[in-house]
Protein backbone atom coordinates (compact mmCIF):
# COMPACT_ATOMS: atom_id res chain seq x y z
CA UNK A 1 0.00 0.00 0.00
CA UNK A 2 1.13 3.28 -0.63
CA UNK A 3 2.14 5.97 2.35
CA UNK A 4 -0.13 8.14 0.20
CA UNK A 5 -2.91 6.12 0.67
CA UNK A 6 -2.17 5.41 4.55
CA UNK A 7 -1.89 8.92 5.30
CA UNK A 8 -5.52 10.04 3.91
CA UNK A 9 -7.05 7.28 6.26
CA UNK A 10 -7.86 8.08 9.83
CA UNK A 11 -6.69 6.79 12.73
CA UNK A 12 -8.81 4.01 13.20
CA UNK A 13 -8.63 3.15 9.11
CA UNK A 14 -4.43 3.24 9.37
CA UNK A 15 -4.72 0.71 12.98
CA UNK A 16 -7.45 -1.39 10.44
CA UNK A 17 -4.73 -1.51 8.09
CA UNK A 18 -1.96 -2.77 10.64
CA UNK A 19 -4.28 -5.33 11.91
CA UNK A 20 -5.05 -6.83 8.31
CA UNK A 21 -1.70 -6.64 6.97
CA UNK A 22 -0.35 -8.76 10.44
CA UNK A 23 -3.20 -11.05 9.61
CA UNK A 24 -1.89 -11.44 6.03
CA UNK A 25 1.77 -11.78 7.45
CA UNK A 26 0.83 -14.34 9.83
CA UNK A 27 -0.41 -16.62 7.02
CA UNK A 28 2.07 -16.08 4.45
CA UNK A 29 4.29 -17.25 7.97
CA UNK A 30 2.22 -20.17 7.92
CA UNK A 31 2.63 -20.90 4.48
CA UNK A 32 6.18 -20.83 4.58
CA UNK A 33 6.48 -23.37 7.65
CA UNK A 34 4.20 -25.77 5.40
CA UNK A 35 6.22 -25.10 2.55
CA UNK A 36 3.04 -23.99 0.93
CA UNK A 37 4.76 -20.44 -0.04
CA UNK A 38 5.93 -19.95 -3.62
CA UNK A 39 7.18 -16.54 -3.25
CA UNK A 40 9.18 -15.91 -0.01
CA UNK A 41 10.03 -12.14 -1.16
CA UNK A 42 5.75 -11.42 -0.19
CA UNK A 43 6.88 -11.81 3.35
CA UNK A 44 9.43 -8.73 3.13
CA UNK A 45 7.13 -7.08 1.15
CA UNK A 46 3.94 -7.51 4.35
CA UNK A 47 6.74 -6.79 6.55
CA UNK A 48 8.03 -3.60 5.11
CA UNK A 49 4.07 -2.45 4.79
CA UNK A 50 2.93 -3.10 7.87
CA UNK A 51 5.83 -1.13 9.58
CA UNK A 52 5.10 1.79 7.01
CA UNK A 53 1.36 1.59 8.24
CA UNK A 54 2.54 1.59 11.74
CA UNK A 55 5.35 4.37 11.35
CA UNK A 56 2.22 6.51 9.95
CA UNK A 57 0.38 5.44 12.64
CA UNK A 58 2.98 6.63 15.24
CA UNK A 59 2.68 10.34 13.24
CA UNK A 60 -0.59 10.62 13.12
CA UNK A 61 -1.12 9.84 17.22
CA UNK A 62 1.51 12.53 17.78
CA UNK A 63 -0.26 15.08 15.61
CA UNK A 64 -3.40 14.39 17.36
CA UNK A 65 -1.86 14.31 20.85
CA UNK A 66 -0.52 17.86 19.77
CA UNK A 67 -3.29 19.96 19.35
Amino acid sequence: MKTAELRQKDVAGVEAEVKSLQKAHFGLRMQKATQQLNNTASLRVTRRDIARAKTILAQKRAESAGK
